[in-house]
């Protein structure tokens, strides 16, 4: 009887593993294809004149995607900018200072707001800011991708925080710093390596939206002309070109997309290169 249930735990464990390598094989599968079919229809077409020339006039060869690429780089900066002490300090709050019920609420609201739609914040981004100020932006732009950010920031930054043992909390209570003190020169630093992926993570996902900046940047071929006026960026102008009848501009739309995973790829390598670089040191 014992040996008859040993067997069949024995054969259950192996099933089960079976299966979960399966299924994780199948997520390195789909993203192998996805990077491989990308780069075979992009790699081709991205040369210099596509990351140093503007985008042609329908019907002429040749041209590029510099203006939106700019565009692009603005728009996460700018994201970046109004989203990561929000987040960084939602997260710190979470922590170490919010009471359980307060907690639970500020959590329940990250994830419900991580969970909208991006076409929606795009919409509401456009309700509040564009209206008003009647002009498509980069402003607006980057405040739906703030929007995007927050949460993700702000629950990765509380995830990481909670890791750092409480003795070391209790540690540097008892050598009679504050506790804003006590946070930023030692909670903070023990868990900078996770900050930093959740940041990495937000960047990563804001990249490559084109739903928000359909409603808030709009798009402008004539370059950046100011934080208050529309802006291209590289998601728009995939998409456009996508959808385009001509075949040269679905040609520019693959090398974009390919230009947009390699920009995610080295915005990654270099964060994790700096994180490493601050945790050693």
């Amino acid at each position: 009887m014992q040996d008859s249930n040993y067997t069949s735990r024995k054969w259950t464990n192996r099933i089960m593993l079976g299966l979960s390598g399966t299924a994780a094989g199948l997520v390195v599968v789909v993203l192998a294809l996805i990077l491989s079919y990308t780069l075979v229809n992009g790699i081709s077409y991205l040369n210099l004149d596509f990351l140093t020339q503007v985008a042609k006039p329908v019907g002429e060869s040749g041209g590029g995607m510099r203006n939106e690429i700019l565009g692009t780089l603005i728009l996460i900066a700018l994201g970046s900018l109004f989203a990561l002490p929000i987040g960084l300090m939602t997260g710190m709050y979470l922590s170490d200072f919010a009471g359980p019920r307060m907690a639970r609420f500020v959590r329940f609201v990250a994830d419900v707001l991580s969970g909208v739609p991006s076409i929606v914040v795009g919409v509401f981004a456009y309700a509040i800011i564009v209206r008003p100020m009647h002009s498509y932006s980069a402003f607006s732009a980057g405040v739906a991708l703030a929007i995007i950010m927050i949460p993700v920031v702000a629950r990765t930054t509380e995830e990481s925080l909670r890791l750092v043992p409480h003795a070391v909390r209790e540690a540097a209570l008892a050598l009679g710093i504050s506790r804003w003190r006590m946070m930023l020169g030692v909670v903070v630093p023990g868990a900078f390596t996770g900050i930093i992926t959740g940041i990495m993570l937000a960047i990563a996902r804001i990249a490559g939206e084109t739903a928000p900046l359909i409603f808030t940047a709009l798009g402008n071929a004539f370059g950046v002309q100011g934080l208050f006026k529309p802006i291209g960026a590289l998601p728009l102008q995939i998409y456009r070109y996508a959808t385009s009848p001509y075949q040269e501009e679905n040609q520019q739309a693959w090398a974009g997309a390919f230009l947009l995973v390699l920009l995610i790829l080295i915005i990654s390598i270099l964060v994790r290169w700096m994180s490493k670089r601050k945790y050693h040191g």
